[in-house]
């Protein structure tokens, strides 16, 4: 692995953010709360924030990734992740391309790139990519563009590229023993963390789940 900026148990837990179930609550109190539960790596995703709020929010959850020694990386928002210093960035296939995107951050930080086929994990890691988030493995209401991947897709991915890969997409923890075997490093959740109303006893259940698994 390049640099070893990603190691395959940062990816066991990986926690991407949604603040529609949030109701009175703060999103960083949610974040600190998964954290605490074991999640070991935050995507801050924001879809509909105007770029101040979004900017603020993400220095706001930044402090708290670090105070827990958590890779904090941003969805999409390149400039955004740039001008926070954050570690780095997600891109998906309709984003910027993940060469791009090293350009603008610079050799240091961590890029992932969602794929749904070997094709895109190996152009992702021919253009720098640090890992990969590879799904949806399960069908999902938080992305309703996710594309399907099938078990033996996943596993042509984890086989064909040198970089670690996670799987996204409608997992739980009364699913996620499907996913044992496909060479997979760990689980990104949305929904499983942050529509839960616990969402601390969430993450540790999730943490515990897949340090069986694919530890």
């Amino acid at each position: 692995m390049k640099q070893n900026k990603v190691r395959p148990e940062d990816l066991r837990l990986y926690a991407i953010t949604d603040r529609r179930w949030l109701g009175n609550k703060k999103l960083s109190d949610d974040v600190e709360a998964v954290l605490k539960g074991g999640a070991t790596f935050i995507q801050l995703r924001e879809k509909h924030l105007e770029t101040d709020a979004f900017k603020r929010e993400a220095e706001v959850i930044q402090k708290i990734c670090a105070a827990y020694h958590v890779p904090f990386i941003i969805n999409d928002n390149v400039e955004i992740a740039k001008a926070i210093g954050a570690d780095g960035v997600h891109v998906g296939q309709s984003d910027m391309a993940a060469g791009d995107v090293r350009r603008r951050l610079g050799d240091d930080k961590i890029i992932g790139v969602s794929a749904s086929t070997v094709e895109e994990a190996l152009e992702a890691e021919r253009h720098g990519a640090d890992y990969l988030g590879v799904g949806a493995v399960f069908p999902t209401g938080s992305k309703d563009d996710a594309d399907a991947v099938d078990a033996a897709t996943l596993k042509a991915i984890c086989e064909a590229v040198d970089i670690p890969v996670v799987a996204i997409g409608g997992i739980t923890a009364d699913n996620m023993k499907e996913l044992s075997g496909s060479g997979i490093c760990g689980i990104s959740v949305i929904s499983a963390l942050f529509a839960q109303p616990d969402p601390y006893q969430a993450a540790k259940t999730l943490r515990a789940e897949a340090e069986q698994y694919f530890a």
